[in-house]
């Protein structure tokens, strides 16, 4: 068992390791190659865009032939697109090259959650999740502090080639594990979309879905405008920009134990809204200059992170929860809604604003006043099913 979480770790590490690692290189790559942030932000936007895109393929996909069959395919294309984004030598290169990496990290998110809801079940699977988060969360704590370190002591083309390893590790991974999926689905391909029809009939899955959607917008957007706002306007080289992304990071590693330990008191219906609380307090100290920079931002985004990541891995399966068959898609489908509306924030915020921080903050106080809204409407519209 514990191989099997290591590997769904890994897997569900691939977006934080294509990202994070990458993120203290951006204004490097602004300089080197004179262009626009705007610009350089497309080698971000476009791997999401076409990772968002190619979840709704692999799910339902690995509903039908399989599990490990999209995986290997998608992590060889991965590792494949790694090697170009380390050659490349312009910006229109480094876009193509990130959007086919996208392409091929979808396969490892997607499958991810479908197999943990084919080999575990219930509050057993709620724990799954908790120790996948704990682990996961030294990917965005470590990558930016890796990626600062390779580009003050090397070149960023690395950082491109420790991916490919990662890739590799993965493959071999899925190469010795069993195929988990005991009983495909016999509807032919030619009938994905059924899979996602009967989704939208599902109406505790949507509305969940969509309403945790929401709190990452926030979220994404700091992802985006972190290293411009550490780098470029307070000054801080790229390893200092590491440090301070890695101390943020922590709180993803810290709040899924918080949680575990509160749920063993407090039912998991009452502890999401305190996270929803916790994100729009925090969200909103980032809106008041109260404190010098660069604590503005580090401390309520600290907070922040920390009430997002003690509601994520428990509203992950929650949501599971609510379906019975097409898991595959609707695992692809809840990443798929997440990370397009996380992508859509990361261009929105790489426009001219007179000043981010703030910005953030207001994008902060509107995703969780609006999650924590929906919420409370939600519970008292429909009866969801509970681990």
């Amino acid at each position: 068992m514990k191989k099997m979480i290591g590997l769904l770790a890994l897997l569900s590490a691939f977006p934080p390791l294509s990202t994070d690692m990458y993120l203290a290189a951006i204004p490097l790559l602004v300089e080197r190659w004179q262009s626009p942030l705007a610009t350089v932000n497309l080698t971000l936007v476009c791997f999401f865009v076409t990772y968002c895109g190619c979840l709704l393929i692999y799910g339902p996909l690995s509903d039908r032939i399989g599990r490990r069959p999209p995986l290997l395919f998608g992590i060889s294309l991965y590792v494949a697109a790694s090697l170009f984004c380390a050659v490349a030598d312009s910006v229109g290169m480094m876009i193509a090259a990130r959007t086919l990496q996208g392409a091929g990290a979808a396969s490892a998110s997607a499958v991810a959650l479908a197999i943990s809801k084919d080999l575990f079940t219930g509050l057993v699977r709620q724990r799954v999740f908790i120790q996948i988060g704990i682990i996961v969360a030294a990917a965005p704590m470590l990558a930016p502090i890796i990626g600062g370190w390779i580009i003050e002591l090397s070149s960023w083309r690395l950082i491109f080639i420790l991916q490919v390893l990662l890739g590799l590790v993965a493959i071999v991974g899925v190469l010795r594990t069993e195929e988990p999926l005991k009983v495909p689905s016999t509807e032919p391909l030619s009938r994905v979309a059924g899979s996602y029809l009967r989704l939208f009939r599902n109406p505790r899955y949507i509305l969940l879905t969509l309403t945790f959607a929401v709190m990452g917008i926030p979220f994404f957007a700091f992802i985006a405008a972190s290293a411009e706002i550490y780098i470029t306007r307070l000054g801080y080289d790229e390893r200092q920009y590491g440090y301070f992304f890695g101390l943020n990071s922590l709180a993803f590693m810290l709040a899924p134990l918080a949680f575990s330990r509160s749920a063993r008191h407090v039912h998991l219906m009452k502890l999401l809204p305190v996270g929803y609380l916790g994100m729009m307090c925090s969200a909103a100290l980032m809106t008041m200059p109260l404190l010098p920079l660069p604590w503005r931002i580090a401390l309520p985004m600290w907070l922040f992170t920390f009430s997002f990541s003690f509601t994520r891995p428990p509203g992950n399966n929650l949501i599971l929860e609510q379906v019975d068959s097409d898991v595959g898609a609707a695992s692809a489908f809840m990443v798929f809604i997440f990370f397009i509306t996380g992508a859509c924030s990361m261009w929105a915020i790489s426009l001219d604003w007179a000043d981010k921080i703030t910005t953030l903050g207001w994008l902060g106080v509107g995703a969780s006043f609006f999650t924590l809204c929906a919420w409370f409407l939600l519970t008292r519209l429909v009866t969801l099913r509970q681990p």
